[in-house]
């Protein structure tokens, strides 16, 4: 069933207006008719599942039939530090970690990063990421929006990460420490992890990290690409907590 995101600014009782690209889609593309059902999402866990009263490209008006709470969300939430990969590779893990089911993500430029979002360029950039995580969230039955926020310092990261309780990052030449084996066996309230880029994070950073109370975990023997790693971790803790 279809599913959109609701501004709770037009819901009046039971009837729901859309209007703008939303409403030209349901009218255009999804060729939707009166008496069609739809689900929308108030971003705050719940789900009203609707049906169509009054449709056309400008605006399609809904009457509420139910409202329920939202089942897709995981029971914590993950914040996803991802440092810059090149290319296209960032919006590939922002549709795939909004699908796992991540929280926010936050881009991180470290020290090895060839990708660098700053000045107009960034702001541009940010609202595309937002849009490529929002249609990622329609399309995998999310119930609230993720966001992608500002890019950050590696060194503000950590600062932020290092309040988190559960927390680490991702290295390919940690030995010792397996994520699993660090999970908590209770479902944390929150998680933050970070990813490297594609030349890995240098020892400096690791040991950055260190200093500040982040963990580093190995995910297994084999090497994974920066876009394949946040993933992989967030199918790790749905398995654990949530299926």
């Amino acid at each position: 069933m279809p599913r959109f995101f609701l501004n709770k600014e037009n819901l009046t009782g039971n009837t729901v207006t859309i209007v703008g690209e939303d409403a030209s889609h349901i009218a255009l593309s999804l060729r939707m008719a009166v008496g069609d059902a739809l689900v929308l999402c108030d971003n705050e866990g719940f789900d009203y599942h609707a049906e169509i009263a009054s449709i056309s490209r400008e605006a399609v008006t809904l009457t509420v039939k139910e409202k329920v709470p939202s089942e897709s969300e995981p029971p914590y939430r993950v914040r996803l530090y991802q440092c810059l990969p090149k290319g296209e590779k960032f919006e590939t893990v922002i549709q795939k970690a909004v699908e796992c089911g991540v929280h926010e993500i936050i881009p991180v430029q470290s020290s090895r990063c060839i990708a660098v979002l700053k000045d107009a360029a960034a702001e541009k950039k940010l609202i595309r990421f937002n849009r490529i995580a929002e249609e990622a969230c329609k399309q995998s039955g999310r119930g609230r929006l993720v966001k992608v926020l500002p890019p950050v310092s590696y060194r503000e990261a950590m600062r932020q990460m290092a309040s988190c309780d559960t927390a680490f990052l991702c290295y390919e030449n940690e030995d010792g420490l397996t994520l699993p084996g660090y999970l908590p066996s209770d479902t944390p309230r929150e998680i933050a992890f970070l990813v490297g880029p594609e030349g890995g994070l240098s020892p400096d950073e690791v040991a950055l990290a260190k200093e500040m109370g982040v963990i580093s975990v190995s995910l297994g023997k084999r090497i994974l690409r920066t876009e394949t790693a946040a993933p992989f971790v967030l199918a790790i803790l749905a398995g654990k907590y949530e299926l």
